[in-house]
């Protein structure tokens, strides 16, 4: 990404929809957090169900039963749900969530599925939303990639096409398909530390969420999360206080991201992306 101008956002007036799943795609559960949050802070409304009984091996992703304050006990089977939200936007934009497991089974129909809700919603943009296991320090703000297939998508908003051959995800698997239909996807990942990557995982989901608002164009409301990564950020600490073999770790990791000259380590580059941070809220604020 060029530091030389702010990227395009997209259109206003163009639905998209946002999409994120539990497993080999979420490292830390980062990006399902990330939707999580988009869902609470833009009171999203469930509009559709996948049915888990075509989609998952319920021995690998078993339903749960508990104990409501009604005293009932209710069982939650493991699946998808597509939401809909039409949130505080400075514009009338429509968003479609969809938040669930990485399916066990009959990808193409689950995916099929997905992609005839977004022809619903007149959806024109698709972002997948990752998480992977990286070997960078915690100490460093986290790596994110976007990449896309589209041309125009390259140009417009400066990217890159991802260089990866090799096993895919179900995130993978929708990007394909939603290309063939016609959509732009844009494929968004955050690189969460390996050593420190039991979930949550905060400082990757708000990694997520900035860059989301770069795409919007509007800002996202963080609520607990900055705290939530401070407190994070204290626990990687500790552990590397602890752990000499972490620590002498932690410190070959900076020294490498340092030596690269990476522009996640540049204090200039992160003193930079937060004024464009700053200015995107603030623009965002004084136009509502």
């Amino acid at each position: 990404m060029s530091a030389e101008h702010e990227p395009a956002a997209l259109d206003a007036d163009d639905p998209i929809m946002i999409a994120a799943f539990e497993g080999w795609n979420d490292a830390g559960n980062a990006a399902s957090a990330a939707v999580d949050h988009l869902i609470d802070v833009w009171d999203a409304e469930g509009r559709a169900t996948l049915d888990p009984e075509d989609y998952h091996d319920f021995q690998v992703n078993r339903p749960t039963i508990a104990r409501e304050t009604t005293g009932e006990r209710v069982l939650t089977w493991p699946g998808t749900v597509i939401y809909t939200a039409q949130g505080p936007w400075v514009t009338n934009r429509s968003v479609t969530l969809v938040r669930g497991i990485e399916p066990s089974m009959r990808w193409r129909s689950f995916c099929d599925e997905i992609l005839e809700h977004a022809e619903d919603q007149g959806v024109k943009t698709l972002i997948t939303c990752g998480a992977l296991l990286v070997d960078a320090p915690h100490t460093r703000p986290l790596p994110t990639f976007v990449t896309s297939e589209d041309a125009a998508a390259r140009i417009r908003y400066d990217l890159e096409r991802s260089d990866y051959e090799g096993p895919t995800g179900i995130l993978g698997a929708l990007g394909h398909e939603a290309a063939l239909r016609g959509l732009t996807v844009l494929s968004l990942w955050v690189g969460v530390p390996h050593y420190i990557a039991h979930p949550p995982s905060p400082k990757a989901t708000i990694a997520l969420l900035s860059n989301l608002e770069r795409f919007l164009g509007e800002p996202i409301e963080l609520g607990e999360l900055p705290y939530e990564a401070e407190a994070w950020q204290r626990g990687a600490d500790e552990l590397a206080e602890e752990d000499e073999e972490v620590a002498a770790h932690v410190e070959q990791l900076e020294s490498v991201m340092d030596e690269v000259s990476l522009p996640e380590a540049s204090g200039d580059a992160i003193a930079e992306e937060f004024e464009k941070y700053l200015r995107r809220r603030d623009g965002g604020k004084s136009s509502s």
